[in-house]
């Protein structure tokens, strides 16, 4: 199963930020869609991840004028990304050795989609579960 098949069931809608939107924006979009990162554009190009933890160092670094800074000046700049062929288990053991939770998905530069951890261990226990009751279909056929 690769990370295209997963961004298939879903609908087009990619939340993200840019770099010059302040700290305060984008909180609220975090906020108000429900979700814990933005991938950060400039233009069509992922430049960075603004997440919960961002947030977090942000108000820690700058106290009650977080709020007031740029995306840029406290995004994870270091973007890892995957190509939507990647296998959905290859992008699970990248996050997991990588230590990140959200990954954009990127082809030919261009942001298609943003996936979780949560995403890809959602896609494994289904897959688990799928192959558990074949399996019990079997041996209750034989």
């Amino acid at each position: 199963m690769t990370i295209e098949l997963i961004l298939q069931g879903r609908s087009d809608d990619i939340y993200s930020c840019t770099t010059d939107m302040l700290v305060s924006q984008a909180v609220e979009i975090l906020a108000e869609k429900r979700i814990g990162a933005l991938p950060v554009l400039d233009g069509d190009s992922v430049v960075g991840i603004f997440s919960e933890r961002d947030v977090l160092h942000c108000i820690r670094k700058y106290g009650n004028a977080a709020l007031d800074h740029l995306v840029r000046d406290v995004m994870t700049a270091d973007v890892i990304s995957v190509e939507p062929t990647k296998s959905a288990i290859g992008a699970l053991s990248l996050m997991s050795k990588r230590r990140i939770r959200h990954l954009p998905v990127v082809d030919n530069g261009k942001l298609v989609g943003f996936v979780s951890i949560g995403d890809l261990v959602k896609h494994r226990i289904d897959k688990i579960e799928s192959e558990a009751a074949a399996m019990r279909d079997y041996i209750q056929s034989a």
